[in-house]
């Protein structure tokens, strides 16, 4: 039984980007080998994405800020990491972005160890990303080389340790024929069936 936890940014619960979170979760429901799943929704949740450093808050001590405690429980807890977001710019909001900065710091997520590449901390725990934009589907790979990829699977989790990362990345989504329903169906089956 995987532990899941699902971490939802979008501002709006009438966005596509919701839609995506309920087939997320039903397919969840309908898997017999996810245990439980928790949802922590950014905007919902009223997390602060800025980064404080001062003389009472250093940046090395990020890692047990007492502030920042329950957020790295969900991430211990959790076997597999669920991101569901817009692709804003080519790259995920400015919300999920300060999560990142905040909650994968050193002595949590990695640990330096003096050489190129640090230890990760995060070993063994899956990660799939759903994401969607209004551009094509081939934009991101042709006219960003697919930077949003890139740097979600090797400046991140790759660093951190995860290995595991599946992408779920639509295009297309503001367009009357963006096959919203198939795609949608496609993230459902997938998490109904998925099971490591």
């Amino acid at each position: 039984m995987m532990n899941t936890l699902v971490i939802y940014t979008h501002p709006n619960h009438q966005s596509l980007s919701y839609a995506f979170l309920q087939e997320v979760l039903r397919g969840c429901r309908d898997n017999a080998a996810i245990g439980e799943v928790r949802v922590l929704d950014l905007y919902a949740e009223g997390f602060n994405p800025l980064l404080v450093f001062n003389e009472r808050k250093r940046r090395r001590d990020m890692h047990v800020d007492p502030e920042l405690a329950s957020y790295r429980e969900q991430l211990l807890w959790a076997e597999r990491i669920v991101f569901v977001y817009p692709i804003w710019w080519g790259r995920p909001p400015a919300m999920l972005l300060g999560y990142i900065d905040q909650m994968f710091a050193s002595g949590f997520a990695y640990r330096d160890k003096g050489g190129l590449l640090p230890e990760g901390l995060l070993k063994g725990k899956s990660v799939v990303c759903v994401s969607t934009m209004k551009g094509p589907a081939l934009y991101p790979l042709l006219l960003l080389n697919n930077a949003h990829k890139v740097l979600m699977r090797k400046a991140l989790f790759n660093y951190v340790g995860i290995k595991k990362v599946k992408f779920f990345e639509f295009g297309g989504m503001e367009s009357p024929r963006g096959k919203h329903q198939e795609k949608l169906e496609k993230v459902y089956r997938y998490f109904r069936a998925v099971t490591g």
